[in-house]
């Protein structure tokens, strides 16, 4: 009995909260206006499942303004022609890879990578989100017993 009329006094509750607040929203005065509420539906953005591994970059050329990025690693390919150079960027157009440059002596291949703004693109907003990135690069004569050395570093 009990569990009845409280069962009966909520339902009064919520049929009753329904009907004010769409006839609030609505701007109608009579009941016959107004007529049933609609159920509010939301859009849920798609998920975006994180990709695997770094995301294949070669330069673009055309920035503004390019500046020396640090690399994370360099690992050399299996005949030790290239190197597989991974790194954290952004987001194009605002950041770029313009260019990539070798330097190769006896002892040590210097490699330096080079990041600006797209020079052709125009008021653009890009969001702040870290983006790893890897490119190859040939190399003259075989890696060998030769260091690899990031040329942003000092």
């Amino acid at each position: 009995m009990i569990a009845t009329s409280l069962l009966a006094g909520s339902l009064l509750l919520v049929l009753g909260c329904g009907a004010e607040h769409s006839a609030a929203t609505t701007g109608a005065g009579s009941s016959a206006a107004r007529g049933p509420s609609q159920p509010v539906s939301h859009t849920v953005p798609p998920r975006v499942e994180p990709t695997h591994g770094p995301e294949p970059t070669t330069p673009k050329g055309h920035t503004d303004h390019p500046r020396r990025v640090r690399w994370l690693s360099a690992k050399p390919s299996k005949d030790g022609r290239s190197l597989r150079i991974t790194w954290w960027s952004g987001v194009e157009p605002c950041t770029v890879l313009d260019r990539v440059t070798v330097r190769e002596t006896p002892k040590r291949v210097t490699v330096t990578l080079w990041e600006g703004p797209s020079s052709k693109a125009r008021d653009v907003a890009c969001i702040a989100v870290a983006v790893q990135k890897v490119t190859t690069v040939k190399l003259k004569v075989p890696l060998g017993d030769r260091k690899v050395v990031d040329g942003a570093r000092p």
